[in-house]
């Protein structure tokens, strides 16, 4: 969960007329804070995570101590009981390819510890598209080392196996990190596998390219499964991922293919209102720093990785995604060799036609897994507001100065949503608490869902090179590679539309227990 330790000097004022690599969406409003000095700050919301914001099961006191991340995978009783409680009905794997989207938009390398002192110096490293330059760098020219050249450049990109297996992983130095576009993708095991899952399918892509075309040139084939990728890429996160997670009404209107002059047909945004820009999109702190925050609600504690028990997993083994027990081989995390029993059999992750029984990602409400308060961002330190993510949230919305949530959904003309005695009016907070009690956490609510799909709506049009400027009309059915007929029944898995199991099916990775 690292966000690195660089901290250039660039600002995002709070102005309106203000438009750099960060921006805001609403700049007249007040910046909210805790009315505590602001020394007290990180006391109070570390309080306030503990007691209010990690799992427990029904009836547990306010100040019990939360069940540990490693107790929780290996006590079946407990795992059910908090399963029931707080699962939605969103397949888990859309929590890591949520994580997957944030690290191709966003990169602030901004430290908390740092923002205390200036929290507008803020950069943006990543291009504010969803174009996939997390999997392609700066292209083939620029980093050869994340592609393949046999006698030339072929147009495929390098990966690795798990170690004593055939299976597929990253390509990785010595010491096991990743060698790949953006290093955050190597985060933990899930994410990595999601990051593997794009590049094997770009693999597959320029494999169709040269089948069409057997004199194409390694750049050729290269270029047209990267723009294959990248549409299929930006059709999913709106019509599969974004469908799932935010207000359908909401989703409706915010892009929509209409009819113009002449009977041409364009792509409209529905919520200019709310996020609009001069020449070139920017990343609205309000996004990047509460709304889209919402994935982190998502996280379970523990993940069943597959159920091959030569793999060292078995029917009912589960790994934390973090686990404070002080080994390494005990979770998921990342930064290091893809182990053997963490490999995914992904109908456990999705919901895929031949047999898939998916765990749930956690509704988004305002608890998150227990496992988030032991992130390694401070091991020596382990009551450190870095290692809570709760916390962590909260105090890094104050010093990025982020409006109150009511105050937002007031400037939208939304019903406010109360909130509790004690509870912040923090906007990542706030949209949390509206999912959860207009929703029952199945979704993000109509404040939530106006910022995240805004946002992503506004980042699609504001692309040149995407298809919807590029091609209208374009659907994966008319796409010259993924039309192949060697990729057909790729979309078997989400009814009316590809989504994100066509990714997996195309990457060639193990879907079920007969695959491993």
């Amino acid at each position: 969960m690292s966000h690195g330790h660089l901290s250039p000097d660039v600002i995002a004022p709070q102005s309106r007329f203000y438009h750099g690599p960060f921006g805001r969406m609403f700049p007249d409003l007040e910046p909210w804070a805790p009315d505590v000095p602001e020394h007290r700050q990180e006391a109070k919301f570390l309080k306030f995570a503990n007691r209010h914001m990690v799992e427990k099961p029904s009836g547990a006191a306010d100040d019990a101590l939360p069940p540990n991340p490693t107790e929780i995978a290996n006590d079946r009783a407990l795992r059910e009981a908090l399963d029931r409680e707080f699962d939605s009905r969103i397949p888990s794997a859309y929590t890591f390819f949520g994580q997957f989207i944030d690290h191709d938009i966003t990169l602030d390398v901004t430290p908390l510890s740092e923002s205390e002192v200036d929290p507008n110096r803020l950069h943006n490293f990543r291009t504010p598209r969803l174009d996939l330059d997390c999997i392609y760098g700066t292209g083939p020219d620029d980093q050869p080392y994340l592609y393949e050249h046999n006698g030339g450049f072929t147009g495929r990109m390098i990966t690795g196996t798990v170690t004593d297996t055939n299976y597929p992983d990253l390509q990785r130095n010595k010491e096991g990190g990743a060698i790949i576009g953006d290093m955050r993708n190597d985060e933990n095991a899930m994410v990595a596998q999601v990051q593997l899952a794009f590049i094997l399918a770009h693999n597959r892509l320029v494999d169709v390219a040269k089948a069409i075309d057997p004199s194409i040139s390694g750049d050729g084939a290269f270029r047209m499964a990267r723009r294959s990728l990248r549409w299929l890429y930006q059709y999913v996160v709106w019509n599969d991922f974004l469908r799932r997670v935010t207000h359908k009404d909401v989703h409706e209107c915010a892009l929509k293919l209409v009819k113009a002059c002449g009977k041409t047909r364009l792509w409209d945004l529905g919520l200019k209102h709310i996020y609009n820009w001069k020449e070139n999109p920017f990343m609205p702190v309000e996004f990047s720093v509460a709304a889209y925050r919402f994935g982190h609600s998502m996280v379970r504690n523990s993940y069943l990785t597959n159920e091959n028990a030569d793999l060292g997993a078995g029917a009912d083994k589960y790994f934390p995604i973090f686990d404070n027990s002080g080994n390494p081989e005990n979770d998921l995390a990342g930064f290091r060799f893809l182990k053997k029993q963490h490999v995914l059999q992904w109908n456990l992750h999705l919901e895929m036609k031949d047999g898939g029984r998916p765990q749930y990602a956690r509704k988004v409400d305002t608890k998150l897994a227990n496992a988030l308060a032991f992130l390694r961002e401070d091991p020596d330190n382990p009551g450190s507001v870095l290692n809570i993510l709760a916390a962590r949230n909260l105090l890094r919305g104050v010093r990025m100065k982020l409006p109150s949530g009511p105050a937002v959904a007031r400037k939208l003309g939304l019903d406010v949503t109360n909130l509790g005695k004690g509870e912040p009016e923090a906007l990542w907070f706030y949209i949390l608490k509206e999912a959860e009690v207009e929703c029952d956490g199945k979704h993000l609510a109509r404040l939530g869902s106006s910022i995240v799909c805004a946002t992503f709506a506004g980042l699609l049009k504001g692309d040149p090179t995407s298809w919807l400027n590029v091609w209208p009309e374009w659907e994966p059915e008319v796409d010259p590679l993924l039309s192949h007929a060697s990729l057909s029944g790729m979309n078997m898995d989400t009814p009316g539309t590809w989504g994100l199991p066509a990714i997996i099916r195309m990457s060639g990775l193990p879907v079920d227990a007969g695959d491993l």
